[in-house]
Formats: structure tokens, sequence, C-alpha cells
């Protein structure tokens, strides 16, 4: 494999001294919104307790914590170490250690599924998130789940609607990123927005089969921060919640979420004829293949 760039020192930077991720998905409404989507969308797609997950970007935990408790084997790897130390004192029974999600020291097939919840999101390379890509489809055994999590290429437009505004100072901004797909780094860190045909074109060119997509916040989200809005009102979350979940899959509406998730089923050499990347049901034996259990000394979304 091409030898990878390091990974930008910013968002190890951002991720320890800047912004707070470990409740992220707690603290908002719309944070609410996607962790409870996510998981809605993992748990019908993972296979029976006890599976092998490797949560690679997994930052602090946020999924890795629930994935345990269901009965999981979880793995965590993450690029800051703040995190992969976090995730350790939260979930003691999740083995948590800092790697590239570009190259990672792990077996080859070593997990029944793998994850890059963030990954994707930190890689403003075509090249390297393609790479990332391959090496999850690596480390999954044949016939095992990949999902991938994306930001939308239209977040940010999104966004403005959600804030209630647009002004000479956040429209150049708004379609710089809209253009390029590349973060301004001033209110994030280093980041790349993807369209939904983008993360097609990037599973085809890592070799693997076509994944299904899912919108995660859905059409609605925007009105969960609407300045001045009823926010914390529990009948419009669940109105913004259903919609999200009967539109996840409707190709003319997932772009308009601010997290596409992708999931994918691999196959021997990571091709699938059908493309699809169901949960099979099945329940996998205890044994646990990857090495890293006992690995606990020092992972993050790159």
């Amino acid at each position: 494999m091409t030898e990878s760039r390091p990974a930008e020192p910013d968002i190890v930077r951002y991720y320890t001294d800047v912004f707070v991720e470990a409740d992220r998905l707690e603290r908002t409404p719309l944070g609410r919104l996607e962790g409870l989507r996510t998981r809605q969308v993992l748990t019908r797609l993972l296979p029976v307790a006890p599976a092998t997950v490797l949560d690679v970007g997994g930052g602090p935990g946020a999924h890795a914590g629930w994935l345990a408790a269901a009965g999981h084997r979880v793995h965590l790897v993450d690029l800051v170490p703040a995190h992969a130390a976090a995730a350790r004192r939260a979930y003691p029974t999740v083995s948590a250690t800092v790697g590239d999600a570009r190259r990672l020291p792990l077996a080859d097939g070593c997990a029944d599924v793998a994850l890059l919840m963030g990954p994707l999101y930190h890689l403003t390379e075509r090249a390297d998130r393609v790479a990332a890509l391959r090496e999850a489809a690596r480390l999954t055994r044949p016939g095992g789940l990949l999902v991938t999590a994306t930001i939308s290429r239209h977040a940010p437009l999104m966004d403005l609607i959600r804030q209630g505004r647009v002004d000479d100072r956040s429209r150049p901004s708004v379609l710089r990123t809209y253009a390029t797909g590349v973060n301004d780094t001033g209110g994030f860190t280093t980041a790349y927005f993807h369209r939904p045909s983008e993360v097609l074109d990037e599973f085809e060119a890592a070799g693997l089969p076509r994944p299904d997509l899912y919108g995660v916040e859905g059409p609605l989200w925007p009105m969960l921060g609407v300045a001045g809005g009823p926010e914390s009102d529990g009948s419009l979350f669940a109105e913004v919640l259903r919609c999200a979940t009967v539109f996840e899959r409707d190709p003319e509406v997932i772009g308009a979420s601010g997290h596409l998730l992708a999931a994918a089923r691999l196959r021997d050499g990571h091709s699938d004829n059908d493309g699809h990347s169901h949960g099979d049901g099945h329940s996998h034996d205890d044994r646990d293949t990857t090495g890293l259990t006992d690995r606990r000394h020092g992972a993050h979304r790159g």
C-alpha cells in the first residue's frame, strides 16, 4: 500500500483541547437525534451478539458503550489518545488503542463488524478515504459487515436553516464547502463533506460491494434548532425522528440529513453482486481473534 500522509495534527488538538466529544450525542436535541438514529440503524444491521466489533474512530466510546452492553466484543481504535483513555475509563470491557484508520496493525479478517463512524469525514483526500475503506475491509471477515458514517455535503446549508440566518459572513464559507467538500476550519476541524454519490464511488474505488445508504437525521432536523424554536418540545422531536425513519432510504432525500450511513456486507475478495447489506441474524462464537483484548494501553476519528 502507498505510504499514507501523516494525520492532521489539528484534528488531535481540536478533540483534545477545544471540543468535548464525550457527551456530544446526549447534550442537545440534535445530538440525541443523531445518536438515536445511528443506534437504530446499526441495531437492525448488526449480527446477533456476541460478535467482534471493531470501532475505528470510535472517539471516547459513544457507540462502543452500548454495543458492549448489548453483548458484543468491542475493540475501539481512535487517533486521539485522550479519546482512547476516556473509552477505557468509561467502558472497562472495551479495549481501546490509539491508531490511524488508514493503517492498523491488526490481523486480516479479525472482526465480524467494522465501523468507521468518523474517519471518513476527517480525511480530506479521496485516496486516504479509499485507503481507510480498504483497511476496514481487510480487517472484516468474509460475510462480515462494514458500516461507515459521513457528513452530508448539504449539512452546512441545512445548518443555516437550523440557525435561522444567512449573512455575508456565513455565505462564502458555506458556498466554498458546498463546491469543494472541504470544511472551513473556523467552526470545526479538518473535515470533508460527502455527496451520497461520492460515498458509492469511494466504496467502488476500494473494490467493495455497493453499500446501502441511510440518511441519519432526516430532512426535518433543522427544526430542532431554529432560533427561538421549541427545541425541547418532545412532540417535535418525535415527529423529526419519525420523518427520519420514514425517509432514511429515499435517494432523493437522504442528502438532506446531516450524516449518512453506508453499510455493505463483504464477500471473499470484498465483492458482492447483489450489494445488499443486512444483518444475517446469526450468532458468532466466543473466540477473540483480534489480538486487541489485552491491548488496553493506550484510539480517533482519523
